[in-house]
């Protein structure tokens, strides 16, 4: 191993040559990722804004990279980190570092196969065919195909073939047509122009760097399939580790409808018998027929009549597969590659009716490993009926896949609920390390079926640069009612109204609902004399930067969608929130997974609900707050904050601003910061 600067060094060197200030917390950070490194113990590490955190993680992480020659991956759950990291952070950490390290380190961006052009489908004319033409209209058709012929024009002339680099983009119907997944993918040797394979080409770069790039989903592919997408690596960064569990969950998730099965059918139209695909036409009509009887909803027990829909639709897709046969040397690239699509789906079909049929073979809910549940989603116009199966639990998965095998670091400013790690340690599939859980207020059970044995990891909370008791108020609006399910009730539009008036505009307004956030708008538009522009209006980014412009301007959305959002300045003095964003009471998965813990002794609502609420709750709080010099109030407009019983738990999770409960207090608190 070269003998290199040691990490407290390099993070100075790389500190002052970006022009920034040497921060105690990030010195911490980057020293406990570099222990982590060293002994193989796993860290969940948890950074406020303004710390730093992705040099802290970085520095260490290139170090390891250029002292062993392995690679290190970097996953994240946003496009906004991942761009962040490669566009800018990498950049100029490189050129940093250089010097020290004797050369100049190496980083790519790695994205699933779909995020890339596929040369075959364009050559061959495969991106040309329509897609499901049941789906869309006439006007929909059309677009999409000038859609794709700009595309197959672009295709000339791009060097990487990544979706993200084409502007304007085009629509998710668009680029499938000039896409594949892997399992469509012919494989690098059998496609005609797989040297020339843009995905192929990114994957042969990543090989080569010492810090790769990629998403949360890419890294469960990995993980769930076996196949070796991500280069060889020891150690893995996962960024926005609050959001790993659903992208997990999300990957590992199939769905069966009548669309779908007939869709694939119809791939198969030139490759096999009239009779067999008739006979999976069939089996599709039946079931979208089947579950038109239905109600939306979990199943707990299967529905009359689904065991033997879902065993014909197995049956049939089973013999369209082997009808397909294995492929022929020689055959035209454009029948391997019709081939290969038509199998990706009748697999996906098939594997998904066996999935449906095997959870049922355990008599106990609490454990099949899958829930299954009817979805009823509205399309242009139209009510799709699905039936969706996703795990109970990602923990497992996590503990064998991805810690079992590789060294992790776990970040987020978000990571502690209740204030410990535990509750999403659990569900990462690591042991608890307090004795809490004993306690059946939050306790979260026996953690979930994994390989034996204890996998060591450390908790730190490194803690922020801001002072939050002297920069912020966290108001708790325990005068109004508790939000009921019939919108929001006169009294708090009312409240919101005093609030942005005191305040001028500046306000960030994050609801539990886009028809929460359309009815306020709608409300205080005729009231107020501050523009307020409304999630929906613009693009995410346009009305971002038209709020972060002028001061007098309010921005309302939706909480989740609202995570990134980074203004710091004046122009964010006051974060409200409609509601204590708990999950929705009729959310199959979420509800099947708090049952499975009360049936292992633990207390669900709090394993599951509260802590799903306190981290959203904690990622919109953490709007407030972007720089040192930033000052603001978050208003909290949901009572039961400081009055229920686990007010005081959903508090702990959130930063340590000072409280009160007075209105009058924090409208005179919101004057004085205009002034």
């Amino acid at each position: 191993m070269p003998d290199l600067p040691e990490v407290p060094e390099l993070l100075r060197t790389a500190v002052h040559a970006l022009g920034g200030r040497e921060r105690h917390n990030q010195m911490t950070m980057a020293s406990a990722v570099a222990h982590s490194i060293d002994t193989g113990e796993h860290l969940a590490v948890q950074a406020g804004t303004g710390t730093g955190k992705s040099l802290a993680y970085l520095v260490p992480s290139i170090r390891y990279a250029v002292a062993t020659g392995r690679t290190v991956v970097v996953s994240t759950a946003t496009i906004a980190l991942q761009r962040q990291l490669v566009e800018r952070d990498l950049p100029r950490l490189a050129d940093a570092l250089a010097g020290s390290l004797g050369r100049r380190p190496r980083f790519a961006i790695l994205k699933g196969r779909g995020n890339y052009l596929c040369l075959n489908k364009i050559h061959t004319g495969l991106a040309e065919e329509p897609p499901d033409t049941g789906l869309f209209d006439a006007f929909a058709l059309s677009r999409i195909g000038r859609e794709v012929r700009r595309v197959t024009e672009w295709s000339s002339t791009t060097g990487t073939g990544d979706r993200d680099d084409l502007s304007p983009g085009v629509s998710d119907q668009a680029w499938r047509q000039v896409s594949v997944t892997a399992r469509e993918c012919l494989g690098k040797a059998r496609c005609p122009v797989g040297e020339d394979c843009f995905a192929e080409i990114a994957r042969a770069e990543a090989a080569q760097v010492d810090v790769v790039v990629t998403n949360h989903a890419l890294l469960a592919i990995d993980a769930i399939t076996g196949i070796s997408i991500l280069p060889e690596h020891d150690v893995v960064v996962v960024d926005e580790a609050h959001e790993l569990v659903d992208r997990v969950t999300g990957v590992a998730t199939a769905e069966l409808s009548g669309s779908t099965i007939s869709a694939a059918a119809r791939r198969c139209v030139k490759l096999v018998e009239d009779e067999e695909v008739d006979r999976l036409e069939g089996a599709a009509e039946n079931w979208a027929s089947f579950l038109e009887e239905l109600p939306p909803g979990r199943w707990d027990e299967m529905p009359e009549g689904a065991a033997a829909a879902l065993a014909a639709i197995r049956d049939a897709a089973w013999a369209v597969h082997t009808a397909i046969g294995p492929a022929k040397p020689g055959t035209d690239p454009e029948v391997a590659a019709a081939r290969s699509q038509a199998l990706a789906e009748i697999d996906d079909v098939h594997d998904c009716a066996v999935r449906v049929l095997t959870t049922f073979e355990q008599r106990d809910p609490s454990l099949r490993p899958d829930v299954v549940w009817l979805a009823a989603d509205e399309f242009r116009g139209h009510v799709r009926r699905t039936v969706r199966v996703a795990p109970l639990s990602v923990g497992g998965l996590l503990r064998s896949r991805l810690f079992g095998e590789s060294t992790v670091i776990l970040t987020s400013a978000t990571l502690t609920v209740g204030g410990s790690f535990d509750g999403l340690a659990v569900n990462w599939g690591l042991p608890p390390q307090s004795s809490a859980r004993s306690d059946t207020r939050s306790a979260s059970g026996s953690e979930p079926p994994s390989d034996q044995g204890d996998l060591a990891w450390n908790g730190l909370d490194v803690g922020s640069p801001f002072d939050h008791r002297k920069s912020g108020i966290l108001y708790i609006a325990k005068h109004l009612t508790p939000p009921g399910r019939d919108g929001l009730p006169p009294s708090h539009v009312d409240e919101i109204a005093e609030l942005i008036t005191a305040a001028e505009g500046r306000t960030l307004g994050l609801f539990s609902s886009m028809r929460a956030a359309k009815a306020a708008t709608e409300a205080l538009r005729e009231r107020l004399d501050t523009p307020i522009l409304c999630q929906g209006d613009d693009a995410t980014g346009a009305l971002v930067e038209k709020f972060a412009a002028d001061e007098a301007t309010s921005l309302f959305g939706t909480l989740t969608l609202w995570q990134g959002v980074d203004v710091p300045g004046p122009s964010l003095s006051l974060v409200i929130i409609d509601r204590i964003p708990f999950p929705r009471p009729d959310d199959p998965l979420l509800v099947a997974r708090q049952r499975a813990v009360e049936a292992r002794g633990g207390n669900g609502f709090m394993a599951v609900a509260a802590n799903h609420a306190a981290l959203l709750l904690a990622q919109g709080v953490g709007r407030l707050l972007r720089s040192t010099d930033d000052r603001g109030v978050v208003a909290v407009l949901d009572s039961r904050l400081a009055t229920a019983r686990y007010g005081g738990y959903l508090r702990a999770s959130l930063p340590p601003f000072w409280e009160t409960t007075d209105p009058k207090v924090v409208r005179r608190a919101l004057e004085r910061l205009r002034a």
